[in-house]
């Protein structure tokens, strides 16, 4: 397939006449979201539908991927006020399901893990009804930073692997084995809080791969996957080394699932943040019903 055209299942349109709205709370509230500092393609059907993630602890990433479009300088201090700031903001736009993520911050001493905690509290008090997800960094794989962290009781607390292992040198300063770690200290720390995973496909990886990727996050406790098509932001990042067609995305989730994973999002546009609200719903009837 020529990897310099997009195939016509991966023609979605952005539509910025649509995002004016959600821009202007945003400025006001001095507030950005992953949605438009990772150039997601999803962009204009979230903000259309008075939906975000939000993103703490500044724009700017301690890391080098070279697949992500987050700016990478010499990061800010964090914002005290900014987990009130984004409680406001959830609390206006009414969200039943609300994504919470940041970039990589390896300048701070917990790598802004109280920050994530300070969020989720504020959050509640503005919000209760609201469900809770965050999106960590791998918080160089502190067991006291996760703590703070799962202390908080997320409903759902997120850690992408991203790729295979093997491909795992375009993620400068991530490791494989540290993100499972990860995953798995969270398990050991609360057993409810279920814990969701994330991975690229089109990056080079081999079926083999990936299914070994599904087994690994499966054996820590890993209950939510979501599987997408890497597009690369821009000519100067990692490229497309395939576009895969949405049948193999089906076959991917019904794969997973086969292996004992809860939900499963999988499809050419799926994101982290995209139908977030769908997971974890299975889990909250068996609780109703218990």
């Amino acid at each position: 397939m020529n990897r310099s055209r997009r195939p016509e299942w991966l023609q979605k349109k952005i539509s910025p006449a649509v995002h004016g709205d959600m821009e202007r709370m945003l400025e006001e509230l001095r507030l950005h979201t992953v949605c438009r500092e990772a150039h997601c393609p999803n962009i204009s059907e979230c903000y259309g539908n008075n939906q975000a993630t939000f993103l703490i602890l500044g724009t700017i990433c301690t890391r080098l991927c070279s697949f992500c479009n987050v700016t990478k300088r010499i990061p800010l201090p964090p914002d005290p006020d900014e987990p009130q700031r984004v409680a406001e903001a959830i609390r206006r736009l009414q969200l039943r399901h609300v994504v919470i993520t940041s970039p990589t911050r390896d300048d701070l001493p917990d790598g802004g893990a109280s920050l994530f905690a300070e969020t989720v509290r504020e959050t509640r008090a503005a919000s209760p009804d609201t469900t809770i997800e965050l999106l960590i960094p791998d918080f160089r794989g502190e067991r006291e930073s996760l703590e703070k962290v799962v202390a908080a009781r997320p409903d759902i607390l997120g850690h992408n692997v991203e790729t295979v292992p093997r491909l795992y040198p375009i993620r400068e300063g991530a490791e494989y084995r540290r993100s499972l770690r990860v995953l798995k200290i969270i398990a050991e720390l609360d057993a409810a809080v279920p814990t969701k995973s994330g991975i690229m496909l089109g990056m080079g990886e081999y079926e083999d791969e990936v299914l070994e990727v599904f087994a690994d996050l499966l054996a820590v406790g890993c209950r939510y996957l979501s599987i997408g098509q890497y597009l690369a932001p821009s000519k100067h990042h990692y490229p497309v080394q395939e576009y895969l067609p949405p049948e193999a995305f089906d076959r991917y989730r019904e794969k997973a699932l086969a292996m004992g994973f809860r939900h499963v999002e999988s499809g050419p546009y799926v994101r982290s943040s995209y139908l977030a609200e769908r997971y974890g719903k299975e889990d909250l009837a068996a609780n109703l019903q218990g």
